[in-house]
């Protein structure tokens, strides 16, 4: 039986009204999927910014706070207007452990000095500013500055065969109404480094003063000789406007640049007439000899490199390496100068001493080939300056300022 025409077209909306739901179903189906996906990655998204964020703000050795953590609370701590202190530990012989045993077990050593301080912290909390420091930052309300401070000395030592770390510190209270957290790390930083170089510059001058001692034994002359070199040294140092550490360690290498004669045989150190090529090859050796002396003490290898340097000359000339010009460190410019000056006006047992204004002409004479010109110019200023023979030495200047 055929279809009325409007059954047909009543047949054929039907059709259609079912594909239509079917294709909004379909098309609400595939909203809702991306909807989803959209929500799970910003989901994922949140996360890694989180975990981004963390690991921005921890150290990713010690899994403590870093250097932006620590600032970050800070300035929180100054904002709350709370006391607080904050401690900033730097170690001791880290560098010699690494140096030692390599890398990979410094990494793991200041892995457990790192986990060792965020356990002894309590309330406190532990940061790794990066390289071998370390601080502590609490308030004062939980926890007093004193015991943090043994706390976290004693977490940050471990000792064993052959090697022995400990730790310098600077503490700073944080007081209601401090506002500069810059200047706060600063003064740690600064009281820090003023007791590690307090420590080392102790040691260095207990070991020299032994070295010292030992030399007087040998040759009691020289001993006497070292001690005026250092005092010329060290007012050149100054005059040339080194640091304070610069002008310790030019000081402590003036008094020890004649430590290895301690191992030549007194028929060639107190030899009065001219030495052989076979003695003054033996004596150039005073220096690397010195070198290893000095070096064996941790806190004077800085020194040792001066002593080795300590005869080098301006030109090339010099010995053991032959060093010129600013090859040679300035320390033992300063160093050979002084020395120079000292033994040219004392008096020795194959010549007679000669004036300091003949001393300084000599110098000059020398300067550019066994004398580094800077370094003569600084000690003539010295000299002046503290009027040793000052009639005749101003008669010097005038004339090397003619002669130039």
């Amino acid at each position: 039986m055929l279809l009325s025409f409007a059954d047909a077209g009543l047949l054929v909306f039907d059709h259609f009204h079912q594909i239509n739901t079917a294709a909004l179903l379909l098309a609400g189906l595939a909203i809702g999927t991306v909807i989803l996906r959209m929500g799970l990655t910003f989901i994922d998204n949140v996360g890694m910014l989180r975990g981004s964020e963390s690991e921005a703000l921890t150290d990713s050795l010690t899994s403590i706070g870093n250097r932006r953590k620590l600032r970050e609370d800070l300035e929180k701590m100054l904002s709350s207007r709370e006391d607080g202190y904050l401690l900033m530990f730097d170690l001791d012989g880290f560098k010699s452990y690494n140096d030692s045993f390599g890398h990979p077990a410094g990494d793991a050593l200041l892995e457990r000095l790192g986990r060792a301080l965020s356990e002894a912290a309590g309330s406190a909390t532990a940061y790794r500013m990066g390289g071998d420091e370390f601080c502590l930052m609490g308030r004062s309300s939980d926890c007093s500055l004193k015991v943090m401070e043994a706390k976290g000395r004693a977490a940050l030592t471990e000792k064993g065969d052959g090697f022995n770390i400990s730790s310098s510190f600077g503490s700073v209270q944080i007081e209601t109404g401090t506002s500069n957290a810059a200047e706060i790390l600063r003064e740690a930083d600064l009281r820090m480094y003023a007791e590690k170089n307090g420590r080392r510059e102790s040691a260095a001058r207990q070991t020299s003063e032994a070295l010292l001692v030992l030399l007087a034994e040998r040759n009691p002359e020289l001993r006497e000789h070292t001690g005026s070199v250092a005092d010329f040294a060290s007012m050149v140092a100054r005059c040339l406007e080194m640091q304070p550490t610069e002008v310790e360690e030019v000081r402590l290498a003036a008094q020890l640049h004649d430590v290895g004669k301690a191992a030549i045989p007194d028929r060639i150190l107190k030899n009065p007439g001219p030495l052989d090529d076979e003695e003054w090859h033996f004596m150039r050796q005073h220096t690397i000899i010195g070198e290893r002396i000095v070096a064996a003490a941790p806190s004077l290898r800085g020194v040792s490199k001066l002593v080795r340097s300590s005869h080098e000359a301006f030109d090339g000339t010099g010995y053991p390496d032959k060093l010129a010009g600013d090859q040679i460190p300035l320390g033992a410019q300063i160093v050979a100068v002084a020395d120079a000056f000292d033994a040219m006006t004392s008096d020795r047992p194959y010549r007679q001493s000669i004036s300091p204004h003949e001393a300084v002409l000599e110098l000059e004479r020398c300067s550019g080939t066994q004398f580094a010109p800077r370094v003569v110019d600084a000690l003539t200023d010295v000299l002046l300056e503290r009027s040793l023979s000052s009639t005749s030495l101003q008669a010097t200047r005038h004339t090397l300022s003619l002669l130039k």
